[in-house]
């Protein structure tokens, strides 16, 4: 029975200057944004372009207990990985819209990669698969 991981739920601050964000400085397409009146909520989902894969569901703090998880959802290590088909193109894109890169490009076996910080600290590989891995593979359209 075929299965996916739909959306990762990402805790932040504000819908606003979350969507703000992912929209206009990573490029992603903001795919819905609905106001749950019974839960005073928004369901907001925004995924990268073309991607056929998980989603990022924006998920705003609504108790104490959540907001210091906002940036920090995985204790300082890398917690997204963006896979792109063109690799500099992107990272120029993405350096010309004042993304923070903490990690410069490299080569590493699997493929380039750098990391950067959304805007709330949360850390992002950006990568370019080799053509040969596994889950370049997989991502291919069958």
């Amino acid at each position: 029975m075929p299965q996916a991981i739909v959306h990762i739920a990402l805790v932040v601050r504000d819908y606003d200057e979350a969507i703000d964000f992912y929209v206009n400085k990573l490029g992603f397409e903001l795919l819905d944004d609905i106001h749950q009146w019974e839960e005073d909520k928004r369901w907001v989902v925004v995924a990268p372009p073309g991607g056929v894969g998980t989603t990022l569901l924006l998920a705003k703090a609504s108790k104490p207990e959540q907001e210091p998880y906002v940036g920090n959802q995985t204790g300082g290590r890398v917690f997204l990985f963006l896979n792109t088909d063109d690799f500099w193109r992107d990272y120029e894109r993405l350096r010309a819209h004042d993304i923070t890169f903490i990690r410069e490009p490299k080569e590493a076996e699997y493929g380039t990669v750098a990391v950067f910080e959304d805007l709330y600290g949360n850390l992002w590989d950006l990568l370019q698969l080799r053509a040969e891995h596994p889950i370049a593979v997989r991502l291919r359209p069958r």
